[in-house]
């Protein structure tokens, strides 16, 4: 890889941060909602909900999920930057540069994933201060990797998407149809797989959800309790999807048309 190469990854990486920074209503909206989840819904039902099947304290059980969240939905905004840029030329310009599109491919993954780490911490950050305890630097430093393999998924889950529409109102139908359902029965919210409660045909669709280890895994190396699978299990399985994503999606944006 040549000079050009590179010096087209960190164009296309610093164009995603200028667009995030001066995207003031979008940092705002996508930390507010996990926030909202957070100190909301996490401090009012702490002491209310299942305190048998989610430990002491939900505020603790949640704050994994809503890191999760807030990693997978800014993560999604990468999709939607492709079809503003295809709607309005600038892709169709950059494609005819004298790069590859693998270079453009990898600056876009970059910057998405940039972004969607940075809110991802900012709602870490906010956990630790509401008292979430943590299972030690060890696990910290597991929790990163986690959120680090999240948004690379979730950026090219988006590529694949931006890829195959061609409006931002098909986009966010799809996106809506496909992540709520993921979110909900990835046990981001309340237990799933270990929940008598919940229909059996539901508690094992969840062992199929991609989402399910990656909050799983945040959650058993964060706090060290309520996790289903070990870690590193969840880990392997995690780097596997991301690695199957990305590179579906490159492949799909690298063969689009604009």
């Amino acid at each position: 890889m040549n000079t050009e190469e590179f010096q087209a990854i960190y164009i296309m990486w610093l164009r995603q941060m200028k667009r995030f920074i001066r995207s003031r209503s979008r940092l705002v909206a996508t930390i507010v909602q996990p926030l909202f989840f957070l100190v909301i819904l996490g401090s009012g039902l702490r002491s209310a909900v299942m305190p048998g099947m989610v430990g002491d304290d939900y505020l603790a059980f949640l704050a994994p999920g809503i890191i999760a969240m807030a990693i997978l939905f800014s993560s999604m905004f990468t999709g939607i930057s492709v079809l503003w840029d295809k709607q309005f030329g600038f892709l169709q310009e950059v494609l005819v540069a004298p790069v590859s599109r693998f270079s453009i491919i990898m600056g876009r993954t970059l910057g998405g994933a940039t972004t969607a780490l940075i809110q991802g911490f900012i709602i870490l950050f906010i956990a630790f201060s509401l008292g979430i305890p943590i299972a030690g630097i060890s696990g910290l430093l597991l929790t990163i990797a986690f959120m680090v393999l999240l948004s690379f998924t979730a950026v090219g889950f988006g590529l694949v998407l931006a890829s195959k529409l061609e409006n931002f109102q098909g986009f966010q139908i799809v996106m809506n149809l496909i992540i709520m359902p993921l979110l909900f029965i990835s046990s981001a919210f309340f237990p799933i797989a270990t929940n008598p409660d919940i229909p059996n045909i539901i508690a094992k669709l969840s062992f199929f959800n991609p989402l399910f280890y990656a909050v799983d895994g945040i959650r058993g190396s964060l706090t060290g309790i309520n996790n289903v699978v070990n870690p590193l299990i969840d880990f392997v399985i995690v780097l596997v999807i991301c690695i199957f994503m990305l590179g579906l999606g490159s492949y799909l944006f690298s063969k689009s048309e604009v």
